[in-house]
């Protein structure tokens, strides 16, 4: 999905997955998001582990090597947003004062911070904190929206006709949005407050794209939630005699909605 805005083109490069495993625990599958403007090249959050070939293969596609991105925007620090920092250790790598407190606090080996990654982003010379209410870059707008996290940043962008508000995991999913309950909350109260929030955000700025942690891009329309794009996912599993013998799983419905970008 592709939008542009007050001098940027923003693309989303993988759409997150709404959904866990089981027993395998939560999937990770995050959102990650490209922008390119205003003499700079950033990217939102970063994914996990097993998406670095891919991410390094999505920048390719569009003549961009990791090197020279610029600006590495972290909304938050779980290990699905935040691990794969050291792909762009060369660029500004922006994340939440609070939530690098935050994050460098919690006990080791309780939470989903990646906390080896974190700790030595916490020394990585690069690092430019954040704090709630600051323009981290022209026209994008950082807002403490805490419940997934204390210091959780979603970002707004002030566009030309339309507004673009990355929400990540402060509101994960359109059934987090419109139910105003959430998974994955250390206070459902707070993340509820942030939900309310985002649908001031909405009413304040009619036609407003969202792009959600884990689920596809939408738009409200009459207070509904409207999907953009299809859903893809999908995982090969070798369950026959050789190699070469896959079983496919289609993780996605057939008919999701959306409509395309």
């Amino acid at each position: 999905m592709k939008w542009q805005g007050g001098g940027w083109d923003l693309e989303v490069l993988v759409n997150g997955y709404p959904g866990k495993a089981y027993p395998h625990g939560g999937l990770g599958w995050s959102t990650v998001v490209l922008l390119r403007g205003h003499g700079r090249i950033v990217v939102l959050d970063g994914g996990g582990y097993g998406l670095r070939n891919v991410l390094r293969a999505q920048l390719k596609d569009r003549g961009i090597a990791t090197g020279d991105v610029t600006d590495l925007l972290l909304s938050h620090a779980h290990h699905d947003h935040s691990v794969n920092w050291p792909m762009f250790r060369e660029a500004r790598i922006h994340i939440g004062r609070k939530e690098l407190a935050w994050a460098l606090g919690v006990p080791w080996g309780e939470t989903a911070v990646p906390e080896h990654a974190i700790e030595a982003l916490s020394r990585w010379p690069t690092l430019q904190l954040m704090d709630a209410g600051q323009e981290v870059l022209p026209g994008i707008t950082a807002h403490l929206a805490p419940g997934h996290t204390p210091g959780h940043l979603i970002f707004v962008i002030a566009g030309d006709g339309q507004d673009c508000v990355l929400l990540q995991d402060a509101v994960k999913n359109r059934v987090e949005l419109t139910t105003r309950n959430t998974d994955m909350t250390y206070d459902p109260a707070i993340s509820r407050a942030t939900i309310e929030m985002v649908w001031a955000i909405c009413r304040a700025r009619p036609g407003v794209l969202l792009i959600p942690g884990h689920d596809l891009p939408m738009t409200v329309e009459n207070g509904v939630p409207r999907p953009i794009g299809q859903h893809q996912a999908t995982i090969r599993g070798w369950f026959g005699a050789t190699l070469d013998e896959t079983t496919r799983f289609d993780l996605a419905p057939a008919e999701t909605g959306g409509t395309t970008p």
